[in-house]
């Protein structure tokens, strides 16, 4: 993994720090575009630093009640830390009130990548946009979003020119600070978007070359890993995955799209506000309704997700604090667990040598088998995922007709009880209570070295990566308090029904 992050993150750090040479065709005169620079990387890590791409941008809030769209009253663009800029309720907003409504026109989006659409520019960002895996759906309406900076006279510039000039998320990192999330799940991730965006640079100069001047989407200029990065992260941070046009038998494809002001609210789990996706026929429109009485100066807030601080920060630029919804990933191995096991004091364990029957329902689980799917994991609202806890439960018992007895849902629920017996019950949490303390194990730096370094002068992207990991570090921590009152609660009940 080392060699890896060598290799990739000094060409990414220049992201952050190379401005991208414009240029333009022979024929074409730059009045007509604007310059796809991008400037450095954000050096603090709260988003109140940023500035956004042109000093004095056009009021938002204005260009959306122009086009038709509606605005509530009392909804203003403010500071709010430590986010930045966002919404606020400059007076109280009832329940049930629209806050604000998009008309079908504003929200940007690619639109279908099938069809080339007739149009030379166009059918050159569709072929591009085929190229790009599904799991960086990002990068297809990053394409869109880079040809619309371009144009002075595009229909978005008051949106676009009010986004941030530079993103806090760890693919502009330095390569420190990448190996300073200390987690290898999300380092592979890093990697691979850098890794991706060095390759898709490389493709877009070779569609580009030689095109005609009204054929070039960009407007003759250069397109690098700078601009398709900040393309990205601005898409990755603000975009909604929200249904697109009604297909012929009904129904409805999922399609991102930027909704203007309306990706200016923020994060939290408990929210005052949701969106809601009109379908009158031929005005539809995007709204966002109070879900709650907001009080004066409240920001508008949106769940973003149930998500991980793994996706929080690779796409939004922030870590959650305490957040539910985190967890690691593990490994399901034989070897491990073993190891695991045999440290927690459970005698002869044989996860690398299961029995015929318990190997079957490794199968069931897709835990065995010609490909299955082995990354596990624990934390989140399951506490222990319930594929690794149901072949732990089989994997520890030996009485097959007790394990027939139950079906899987039943062994993968934590929240059943001992199905098995409590002594199988004990082992298994003590495995996975040994599992965590591996997980600590491996990273290089304890807590309260993280918190201390936290209390110097460190950089931005430094702050955020030590975020990270001390939020790691702390649900896990979690898990293993969570689960050894378990365990104690389990042997308790064992010892007094031996008394009795």
């Amino acid at each position: 993994m080392n060699t890896m992050i060598s290799s990739i993150s000094p060409k990414m750090a220049s992201i952050a720090t190379r401005d991208l040479h414009s240029i333009t065709s022979k024929t074409l005169s730059l009045t007509h575009f604007r310059p796809l620079t991008c400037a450095a990387a954000a050096t603090s890590s709260s988003p109140s630093s940023l500035a956004r791409l042109v000093q004095h941008p056009p009021d938002l809030i204005k260009w959306v009640r122009k086009e038709g769209g509606f605005v509530h009253q009392s909804v203003k663009i403010a500071q709010v830390d430590p986010y930045g800029l966002g919404l606020v309720a400059s007076d109280e907003i009832p329940k049930g009130s629209d806050l604000i409504a998009l008309p079908h026109h504003v929200p940007l989006q690619f639109g279908s990548i099938e069809t080339d659409g007739g149009d030379g520019a166009y059918s050159v960002l569709a072929n591009l946009a085929r190229q790009v895996p599904e799991e960086l759906w990002a990068m297809r309406l990053s394409l869109k979003l880079l040809q619309e900076r371009a144009k002075t006279a595009s229909f978005w510039w008051p949106y676009i020119s009010n986004l941030p000039e530079t993103y806090s998320v760890p693919i502009f990192f330095p390569g420190e600070d990448i190996k300073n999330l200390q987690y290898a799940p999300l380092l592979h991730q890093v990697n691979k978007r850098c890794r991706f965006l060095l390759e898709f640079e490389k493709e877009v100069k070779q569609a580009l070359e030689n095109l005609k001047p009204d054929d070039h989407p960009f407007g003759g200029q250069d397109v690098d890993t700078s601009s398709l990065g900040w393309a990205m992260s601005a898409v990755s941070s603000r975009a909604f995955r929200l249904y697109g046009k009604e297909l012929p038998d009904g129904n409805r494809i999922n399609i991102p799209m930027m909704l203007p002001l309306i990706d200016m609210c923020n994060h939290s789990f408990s929210p005052n506000a949701e969106i809601i996706q009109e379908k009158v026929v031929g005005n539809p429109k995007m709204l966002v309704v109070a879900g709650t009485q907001i009080k004066q100066d409240e920001p508008l807030e949106l769940n973003y997700g149930c998500l991980n601080n793994d996706l929080f920060l690779l796409d939004y630029g922030f870590v959650v604090p305490s957040n539910p919804f985190d967890c690691i990933e593990l490994k399901y191995d034989g070897g491990l667990l073993d190891a695991a096991s045999s440290a927690a004091g459970v005698s002869s364990p044989n996860f690398s040598s299961p029995a015929p029957w318990q190997q079957q329902i490794l199968y069931q689980l897709n835990l065995d088998g010609q490909a299955p799917l082995l990354k596990v994991s624990i934390g989140g609202p399951e506490l222990v995922e319930g594929r690794l806890l149901a072949a732990l439960r089989v994997l520890l018992s030996n009485d097959m007709e007790r394990v027939h007895e139950h079906d899987l849902s039943a062994l993968k629920s934590l929240s059943v009880e001992a199905p098995l017996g409590i002594s199988t019950e004990v082992a298994a949490l003590n495995t996975v209570i040994a599992l965590c303390v591996i997980a600590l194990g491996s990273f290089p730096t304890k807590i309260m070295e993280d918190e201390s370094l936290l209390k110097q002068n460190v950089s931005g992207s430094t702050e955020l990566a030590v975020q990270f990991r001390i939020q790691k570090k702390c649900m896990i921590v979690d898990v293993m308090r969570d689960l050894t009152r378990r365990v104690r609660s389990l042997v308790s009940k064992e010892s007094d029904t031996s008394r009795s």
